[in-house]
């Protein structure tokens, strides 16, 4: 047995959080500040800050089966399992549809059935504003799918990986509500939609660790579904109030979804053995059905 089996790569979730939020917050606290023609610019770097930070400590990380780990995971079409993507976005469309039929009865408008003409943050234009969102797809998945997840789930059940996950992710985003031009910038005209849209992504949290788990830890399942995520929230014209309603709606769907897949979010068989407890059961699969 090899050294990388018989001595497991010690992952360094702390480190990496602290990495991922001083590399992302000294260009995003600055863009706060800047002219509007130069915050995006910022606003881009930071975006890369997690995903430079990830790749960079699998690199020096001196594990090939880590190195292996993150090719397979950006690059692995065989890992995606397709249904379940298009179930997930399915189910998140769902979401959306019972969010806004909640909020029509506690008077919200029908309207809300209908795509908007603008993206929420300005700026940039509809084509960067389209490219934006493309981009915070794939770039925040590498960071947070390429070690960050990983990084905590080695340690504990994804259930309280997704949970932790789920409040450090939200909370990164927070000089973003500052950054004029920004969707979380729009929300500070109540303090009650600010607090929703950090709550709304601890559910979030494990919706995409279901997402990341059942495709096999496949970072490109979750770039899809996020694409999908970011792009009805950003079209679908709901209002913030019903926003709030569809983090309810949401998180009753996350119970659901983790009642019906205990075993993944609840086994520890994984615990102190990635990435190599996965690789060597892909081996193990496939030596099973040769």
């Amino acid at each position: 047995m090899s050294n990388q089996f018989s001595k497991p790569y010690r992952y360094r979730p702390v480190l990496f959080f602290v990495l991922a939020y001083v590399f992302t917050w000294i260009f995003w606290v600055p863009a706060i500040f800047a002219p509007e023609s130069i915050g995006p610019f910022l606003m881009l770097l930071g975006l890369i800050a997690p995903a430079a930070v990830s790749t960079v400590f699998v690199m020096v990380s001196g594990s090939d089966a880590l190195k292996r780990d993150l090719k397979n995971k950006i690059i692995g079409f065989y890992k995606v399992k397709w249904l379940n993507v298009f179930w997930a976005v399915i189910v998140f469309a769902v979401v959306i549809v019972l969010s806004i039929l909640l909020s029509i009865l506690f008077g919200q408008s029908p309207d809300q059935f209908s795509f908007t003409e603008d993206f929420s943050f300005t700026g940039v234009g509809i084509a960067g504003a389209f490219f934006s969102i493309t981009v915070a797809s794939i770039v925040e998945e590498v960071g947070w799918k390429g070690y960050c997840e990983d990084s905590i789930g080695n340690y504990m059940n994804w259930f309280w990986e997704s949970m932790i996950f789920g409040v450090l992710w939200s909370f990164w985003h927070f000089p973003l509500i500052f950054i004029r031009g920004t969707y979380q910038a729009g929300l500070m005209v109540n303090p009650l939609y600010v607090i929703n849209f950090f709550i709304s992504g601890i559910p979030m949290g494990f919706v995409i660790t279901w997402v990341y788990l059942a495709s096999d830890r496949s970072i490109l399942a979750c770039m899809i579904f996020h694409f999908f995520v970011n792009f009805l929230q950003e079209k679908i014209a709901m209002t913030p109030e019903t926003k709030c309603v569809e983090t309810i709606v949401i998180t009753v769907v996350t119970a659901v979804i983790v009642s019906a897949n205990k075993d993944m979010f609840f086994e520890t068989r994984h615990v102190g053995r990635l990435p190599e407890y996965t690789e060597k059961g892909r081996k193990d699969m496939n030596n099973k059905e040769g």
